[in-house]
């Protein structure tokens, strides 16, 4: 990091499809169909879980990108 320069913790924060569901006031299952269809991406765990960065799901709610289900 350099000076003055803001880091934001939401780049490496990782929301479970539950998360991301109460924000977009969908079903998680909704969510899953987003992240099959491209339309979202997202990271599986060991356990084959999915998980979303929060900055991308942040920078949809705030409009800077659409979704349609």
């Amino acid at each position: 990091m350099q000076n003055g320069e803001v880091v934001d913790r939401r780049d490496d924060e990782l929301l479970t499809p539950s998360e991301v569901a109460k924000l977009f006031r969908v079903d998680p299952k909704t969510v899953t169909r987003w992240a099959k269809a491209g339309k979202l991406s997202s990271i599986r765990t060991l356990g084959g879980h999915r998980r979303y960065r929060a900055a991308e799901v942040h920078a949809l709610l705030e409009g800077t990108e659409t979704l349609t289900s």
